[in-house]
């Protein structure tokens, strides 16, 4: 079926650097009379493949030079593709010259973002910049009222199912829609280049930002129902970017944004860890000498607020883990590195509606991204600068030994927190978290509420200076033994003379602070 706007494919030109469905997609081309063209390497894999194929070089009269840098760059090819079929003038001057119209642009684009992540040499990554295939890209998405495009081998099989639908023809939509895709992804190879030179130059912000990300999902909805979103991907993801979901609904927003706090937080230990995330809050952390302890310390802290939360299990999950989980409150979604076989059947006869993800570790976070409207903060990633070893104490008292590994765990919960926060760590396991108040007298209330009778003798932490000795004392009638904080608030010697009354020690972190907001 023919109609306005549609146009008949006749004559083909494929550049590619990944040749995947290439072949069976020249071969239906050729089977309806599609004459095909193509240059270098492609030429040569057609041929190979038995299709009848014209070489470029042939049409443009001009040998292929430069090590292949120069190719298809000629009047003869982007005439064929930029001419307007409704302008008698432009369909003169392509007759005038011997150009014949090209209808369908088959091209992908040289792995620069591959090269880049495989660590290869400035040089090898230039050389990966792809000149041509955009030139082309650009030229024929422009000319969609005339010319397909077709820049992904996943769009072969609809473009085959839709020029046998109109009988070697494609409609005017289908072509604006390939169109689309194919600016999106010459931009997205640009903003990779971009950003890869901007890196080799030290240039952390650069006076233009373009950010290239490939969508991996529609997700369900965002934060609320009447939310529309989606989830992208940046280069060759690692953590939950790479996540391979093993069981359960789709992943929501809300999922996606609180694994990702779980899983990084998992990761910030050495020792066998798990974290429980709440609402993008630890409700749970631990440390101990195997992970189903440590699942078990984790939960511990706040089993109410688990109840549909995340659990992030930083290593392997194996069957006494999964028992643990088992038996305790439904988890909404578990993520860890691998599965042993029993843990995954166990969880997914006793735990169906979790959703259970695999994923490599995550790799340190490089930039963070805030939207203001239709502008954009962007700033360094929250990052542990000054070490536990550099910290000071400011205090009469000193932390005993145990009391300088609660802080350290404490630091970490506390930095993962949203603001004003309070962490309390007993024994290598958060027993309080106060999260998200505008008070941090209310948070240090909230987090002692938590931890009850557990607080006595152990640590905590606080994401920032304590600007008056009362949410101080409010760990120290608590029963904490030691506190870490940024220091650095005008009141600082009225504050560490309360902690001495009080028999507190406090140690500072120097004015490294974790505001998260």
């Amino acid at each position: 079926m023919v109609n306005e706007g549609s146009r008949r494919i006749a004559r083909a030109l494929l550049s590619v650097h990944d040749k995947t469905g290439l072949a069976p997609l020249a071969a239906a081309l050729a089977a309806r009379g599609v004459a095909l063209m193509s240059s270098g390497g492609t030429a040569r894999f057609l041929t190979e493949a038995g299709l009848p194929v014209v070489d470029v070089a042939s049409v443009t009269r001009f040998p292929e030079m430069l090590d292949g840098r120069v190719k298809t760059l000629h009047p003869a090819i982007h005439g064929g593709l930029l001419a307007r079929r409704d302008r008698p003038d432009h369909l003169a001057a392509l007759a005038a010259h011997g150009i014949a119209p090209i209808d369908l642009l088959v091209s992908n684009l040289y792995p620069f973002a591959a090269t880049v992540a495989r660590g290869a040499a400035a040089e090898d990554c230039i050389e990966n910049i792809d000149i041509g295939g955009p030139a082309l890209i650009r030229a024929a998405a422009k000319n969609h009222d005339d010319v397909v495009v077709v820049t992904d081998p996943g769009d072969y099989a609809g473009l085959l199912a839709e020029v046998a639908a109109r009988d070697g023809a494609t409609s005017l939509d289908f072509r604006r829609a390939l169109a689309a895709r194919a600016f999106s992804r010459t931009a997205a190879y640009d903003a990779a280049i971009a950003a890869w030179f901007a890196r080799e130059h030290g240039e952390t912000f650069p006076e233009l930002l373009a950010i290239a990300a490939s969508r991996r999902q529609k997700l369900r909805y965002g934060e609320n129902p009447h939310q529309e979103a989606a989830f992208y991907v940046d280069g060759l993801p690692a953590g939950v970017g790479a996540a391979r979901q093993l069981q359960g609904k789709d992943l929501s927003y809300n999922n996606l944004n609180d694994t990702d706090a779980a899983y990084a937080l998992a990761a910030e230990f050495s020792r066998p860890a798990v974290a429980i995330i709440k609402h993008a809050n630890p409700c749970g952390a631990a440390v101990a000498g195997d992970l189903p302890t440590a699942y078990q310390r984790a939960l511990e802290c706040d089993p109410v607020s688990a109840f549909g939360g995340v659990v992030a299990i930083g290593g392997r999950l194996t069957l006494e883990v999964s028992e643990r989980i088992a038996a305790g409150p439904q988890a909404d979604l578990i993520i860890a590195s691998s599965y042993d076989d029993d843990a995954l059947a166990q969880l997914s006869s006793k735990r169906k509606a979790t959703r259970l993800l695999s994923a490599p570790a995550p790799e340190p976070l490089v930039r963070q991204f805030r939207s203001l409207g239709a502008s954009f903060l962007v700033q360094d990633a929250d990052r542990f600068v000054v070490q536990p070893s550099e910290w000071q104490v400011a205090t009469k008292k000193q932390p005993t030994e145990s009391q300088w590994r609660d802080l350290a765990l404490a630091w970490k919960v506390c930095a993962r927190t949203t603001s004003n926060a309070i962490a309390i760590v007993t024994d290598g396991q958060a027993v309080g978290v106060g999260a998200g108040q505008q008070s941090r007298v209310v948070a240090a209330e909230l987090a002692v509420s938590k931890a009850e009778s557990r607080a006595r003798g152990g640590a905590a932490a606080s994401d920032a200076f304590f600007p008056f000795p009362d949410g101080l004392l409010v760990l120290a009638n608590a029963g904490v033994g030691a506190v870490v904080q940024p220091g650095g608030s005008i009141r600082d010697d009225e504050v560490m003379a309360a902690a001495d009354e009080a028999g507190i020690a406090v140690v500072t972190t120097g004015g490294e602070r974790h505001f998260r907001h």
